[in-house]
């Protein structure tokens, strides 16, 4: 794992705006990139193309495309946090409408570009940065649900650390699975069936 990690980690960390400018480029063009010629042909030099720089100036930030996909999905996972969480109303009577904020933050996270987020799911190799990520993510979100389920009056689940993380667990799956391969599926048909299902989970 060390030598895999060595392999995806940016080479330069932006001390001044002009080189953050730059890398920000780099990964906004390198999002273009494999969504229009998909990963295997989402090469370097199309990266660098895309972004009006050299190849050698790319390489100065990542030493290969890994990297930088790696470093796309860690600022995908970093944007997850439930944002409208402390701004909802918690009255008596209010839990579907509880249970539906957090499912279409959910997917509001994941609707930006369908095509991406398969590719960074299918492609994007582990390292201890994603991972200590995802963890950080999780626990965060986990935190921040229990807080919520022990404040809601209608709340009638009595093991609020599980109920977290198996609300989390369904919801994130569900909405991966929908808004990276739709297929026939309906977002409000999912939508509703999460909704309803979680409600009735946590009157208990």
């Amino acid at each position: 794992m060390p030598s895999a990690d060595r392999r995806l980690q940016p080479r330069r960390r932006p001390q001044q705006v002009r080189a953050e400018l730059t890398r920000e480029r780099i990964l906004a063009a390198a999002a273009h990139v494999f969504v229009e010629h998909g990963y295997a042909a989402g090469t370097t030099n199309r990266i660098a193309e895309r972004a009006r720089i050299s190849i050698g100036s790319l390489y100065q930030y990542f030493p290969n495309k890994d990297a930088v996909l790696a470093e796309l999905l860690i600022r995908h996972i970093d944007r997850g946090a439930w944002r409208g969480a402390a701004q909802l109303d918690l009255s008596p009577g209010s839990l579907e409408p509880t249970a539906r904020a957090l499912i279409r933050d959910a997917i509001d996270n994941h609707q930006d570009d369908p095509q991406l987020l398969r590719i960074m799911i299918e492609e994007a190799p582990l390292s201890k940065e994603l991972l200590d990520t995802i963890d950080r993510h999780g626990k965060l979100r986990v935190a921040q649900l229990r807080d919520l389920l022990a404040r809601h009056p209608d709340v009638g689940v009595r093991d609020l650390d599980t109920a977290a993380e198996l609300i989390l667990t369904t919801v994130e799956l569900n909405v991966h699975k929908l808004m990276a391969d739709p297929r026939n599926l309906s977002i409000e048909a999912v939508e509703n069936e999460l909704v309803a299902m979680i409600t009735r989970y946590l009157r208990g």
